[in-house]
């Protein structure tokens, strides 16, 4: 069920990539986009508040004051706040479903899911307690329904149902805890979201511009086009038939009236709770935490600014090399993604002598074993254009193959393993195929990837490496046909070309302390 829904995902994106381009992928930025709309309903209800007057009659003449004598700003502002409000609901559950099917939730991605429950109750409760701020027949219908399902908990002293029965049960102090409620359930509500990305390396809270502008602009035509509707002013002396329902934050409303208020209690516990126990079911198992090497490590701080997820830290030296940090890595926090031992300028796996340790690592795939791999693969490779494939495992090249090293993520790989295979002639030419260009499973490792073959981060691929002689292939889970393209072509044109004048045979030794590696790893298996 995951992988068809992660497919279907991954197909619905490839046609928003060529409407809007990889970076500007609404499904892509589903994060960054609910901030933007956070923000834009809180400035718009800011802006209201300063027309906005309390009371039992003065509610409603000020809405119908904004809404229809000065339509043209404040009109257009309470139209963008009811519909910046249902796009993040939209943009909030579609983020949520996305996460479960791309399996980024589960482990020691949990915090982020947990964290990210509460955000969902405390947008309703934001978008309700608005609602009855209008105080028009909806909000009317909206309080009775609310009230009736609050007094079956049967925890106050007076059924607070009766307040909206009757003219005289109403005061006006009823709008002021209103307007508390909707000021401060949007202040939780941002603590909350400022909590749900802590655990996140340069986590998105702001869309590209250009997105940002388009969805701002949207909402606009939809408000000029649509204006929020107000119905008639809440007669108490009437129970309110006939109303026009917010099918984003109100759905629930017609199941609340029809099903017995015990059965609705308890389907939100059950379903808030299993929301909750999700991450745990099933478990998923994590492979071993990087682990750090002193020896090798200098405090260089490269893995710590590559992790994405801020599970490495910098910490005071505490061997008496001479240096004044190192690593640290917080074993919760570390999802065995590879990226930090990409990162480590001590991984080299042109080292012939010793074994191949570098200054952070992965127990469960160290670099003395991915370079017996590599070796390994590269016997599985016969003709001309031979091409050696480190593809993701989350990825359209996760499939085993011949020629293909299968990594958590293809920036583990640092860039001298490129150069290694080339330079000793494993393989004619190196594709890494990574995730989508839009959004990698890691967050980052797409993009530090890029960085890296730029020389634009550390560490770099070498200027003698050539260039022609490396592809990339940024492809989802379903673009499995155009990767055997590229990887098709590619080793075309490098059948085509001369052969590598710069080839230095594997050493014995390379090839020895490599084969070492691979039997200590199956032996510790």
């Amino acid at each position: 069920m995951r992988d068809i829904l992660r497919r279907g995902f991954d197909r619905v994106e490839r046609g928003l990539d060529r409407l809007f381009g990889p970076d500007w992928n609404p499904l892509a930025q589903l994060g960054p986009l609910g901030w933007l709309l956070f923000w834009l309903v809180a400035g718009t209800g800011i802006y209201l508040f300063i027309f906005f007057d309390t009371g039992v009659t003065a509610a409603y003449g000020s809405v119908e004051w904004l809404s229809r004598d000065h339509w043209w700003h404040a009109g257009l502002a309470r139209s963008l706040h009811r519909y910046a409000s249902d796009l993040m609901v939209l943009v909030m559950f579609t983020h949520l479903v996305r996460e479960w099917a791309m399996d980024r939730y589960r482990g020691r991605r949990w915090f982020s899911w947990i964290t990210g429950v509460p955000i969902i109750w405390f947008v309703y409760l934001s978008g309700i307690t608005g609602y009855w701020l209008v105080w028009d027949e909806l909000a009317h219908y909206v309080a009775l329904t609310t009230t009736e399902l609050l007094d079956s908990l049967g925890i106050f002293a007076e059924p607070i149902a009766r307040n909206f029965l009757a003219p005289d049960t109403l005061s006006d102090r009823f709008f002021t805890l209103m307007v508390f409620l909707h000021i401060a359930i949007p202040l939780l509500l941002l603590l909350l979201m400022w909590i749900h990305i802590q655990r996140i390396t340069e986590a998105r809270t702001n869309p590209p511009r250009g997105l940002g502008l388009i969805t701002v602009v949207a909402i606009i035509a939809a408000s000029l086009a649509l204006p929020a509707n107000l119905d008639g002013p809440a007669d108490l002396a009437k129970v309110p038939q006939a109303v026009g329902l917010d099918w984003f934050l109100l759905s629930l409303y017609p199941v609340i009236e029809s099903v017995p208020p015990g059965v609705i209690w308890a389907g939100t516990a059950l379903f808030t709770l299993l929301l909750f126990g999700l991450p745990w079911l099933p478990p998923r198992p994590e492979a071993a935490a990087a682990e750090v090497f002193l020896e090798f490590c200098n405090g260089c701080t490269r893995c710590v600014e590559d992790c994405p997820y801020a599970a490495i830290t910098l910490v005071p030296r505490t061997d008496g090399l001479p240096f004044s940090h190192e690593v640290e890595v917080n074993a919760d926090r570390c999802v065995a993604c590879g990226i930090c031992m990409g990162a480590c300028p001590s991984s080299s796996p042109f080292r012939r002598s010793g074994d191949l340790i570098t200054g952070i690592d992965l127990p469960g795939r160290p670099l003395a074993e991915l370079r017996a791999e590599v070796i390994a693969a590269a016997r599985g490779l016969t003709g001309p254009g031979r091409v050696m494939t480190l593809s993701c495992a989350h990825a359209a090249g996760r499939e085993a193959a011949p020629g293909r090293v299968v990594l958590p993520c293809v920036a583990m790989a640092p860039p001298s393993l490129l150069d290694f295979i080339i330079s000793r002639g494993l393989a004619d030419g190196v594709a890494v195929a990574g995730c989508a260009e839009r959004d990698c499973y890691n967050r980052v490792g797409g993009a530090w990837t890029r960085d890296r073959f730029a020389r634009t981060r550390d560490p770099q691929l070498r200027r003698r490496v050539p260039r022609e002689r490396i592809l990339t292939v940024w492809a989802g889970p379903s673009e499995t046909t155009r990767l055997a393209a590229e990887l098709k072509g590619f080793s075309e044109r490098l059948a085509a070309m001369p052969p590598y004048e710069n080839v230095r045979p594997l050493q014995e030794t390379e090839s020895a302390g490599a084969n070492g590696a691979a039997k200590r790893a199956g032996s510790a298996t």
